[in-house]
């Protein structure tokens, strides 16, 4: 497990870390999230004793790193996979780590063999691919079968066949009990592999939740309906107290009540359902929701000129405002939620 407790970085009148106090638990994928110059790197450089807090404490197993005899045995990390000597094949940079860890050569082959390089294992690093060394790196950071894992951007550079087995290898070292710990900026592959999410900001701590309880604590969650008997399912719904909002297409948008509920409305008054479908926000748009105050780099769309006289801005269906709903007397304004 790896333990932080008031950890703060400053350099000079900059806080790259402030204050963080969070706890990596085994078993279990947990994802590090945060907008660029969130502290990310800081803090993961502090975990492995690169750098040095100007306050607080960070342990692994209960001791800090420069503690720990033979560190790889503990603790694996690939922080930066261009970090080798290029002149030495891939083998060789393996059989370094391991005999100043003394880890037995054997275990050297096996790690080729389980990252795929086994075939270039006497080429040098110098001429790999970006892939290539991103897997060597990975290699490094198996190499002493540690129980605590860290990965920083795991999948840069590799092929899609590469990123579904980075992705099942992290799944499958959580599932051995191991901690793992994984930060990257690919929404989409956080969210098929992390069951756990720290999330910071300017250095803070944002969140320490569940995906789950993530994402529906930092999106909105509705159910969408469509039915050939519009009007009258609005009737149904105003007369239930419910309040729809268009959502184009013939579509409508409910909160506040479960799919359950609506169905079971509908069928009570022998309504016709298209679609009944619950939505909820993706783990990109629920990230973006909560750091939208905390990201320090903004980049900037091109500028787009006034709509032609008449057209709505963009974005905006014509004939009703923004977030207009329909309900008690059919055309209200939705209230601010």
């Amino acid at each position: 497990m790896i333990e932080l407790a008031g950890l703060t970085k400053r350099y000079g009148e900059k806080v790259a870390v402030n204050n963080l106090t969070f706890a990596v638990r085994p078993g279990m994928v947990t994802g590090f999230l945060g907008p660029n110059g969130a502290g990310k790197s800081t803090t993961m450089r502090m975990m492995l004793g690169l750098d040095n807090p100007t306050a607080g404490d960070v342990r692994i197993d209960g001791k800090h790193y420069a503690q720990l005899k033979d560190p790889l045995k503990y603790i694996g990390a690939l922080l930066d996979a261009k970090a080798m000597h290029g002149g030495r094949s891939a083998f060789n940079h393996l059989l370094c780590l391991a005999q100043s860890n003394g880890i037995p050569r054997t275990r050297v082959h096996e790690v080729l063999d389980t990252v795929g390089l086994t075939a270039v294992a006497r080429k040098k690093a110098k001429g790999f691919s970006l892939g290539m060394g991103q897997r060597l790196g990975i290699a490094g950071a198996l190499l002493g079968d540690p129980e605590i894992l860290m990965f920083d951007e795991p999948v840069n550079g590799l092929d899609p066949e590469g990123i579904h087995w980075i992705r099942n290898l992290m799944k499958s070292l959580a599932q051995q009990g191991r901690t793992v710990f994984v930060s990257s900026h690919l929404m989409s592959e956080m969210a098929l592999t992390a069951e756990h999410l720290v999330v910071i900001g300017q250095g803070r701590l944002l969140a320490d939740l569940s995906m789950p309880d993530f994402i529906r604590q930092n999106s909105r969650s509705y159910v969408r309906l469509r039915s050939p008997q519009r009007e009258r399912l609005l009737d149904v719904l105003h007369q239930a107290g419910v309040t729809a909002v268009e959502a184009g297409g013939g579509a409508l948008e409910v909160d506040g009540a479960t799919s359950e509920q609506l169905g079971e409305l509908a069928a009570r008054h022998q309504l016709v359902l298209h679609e009944l479908s619950p939505q909820q926000a993706s783990l990109e748009e629920a990230f973006m929701q909560l750091t939208a105050e905390s990201v320090e780099y903004h980049a900037h769309a091109d500028h787009q000129g006034p709509a032609p006289d008449g057209a709505p801005p963009s974005g905006q269906a014509p004939g009703r405002a923004p977030g207009q709903a329909w309900g008690a007397g059919r055309q209200q304004p939705r209230k601010g939620k």
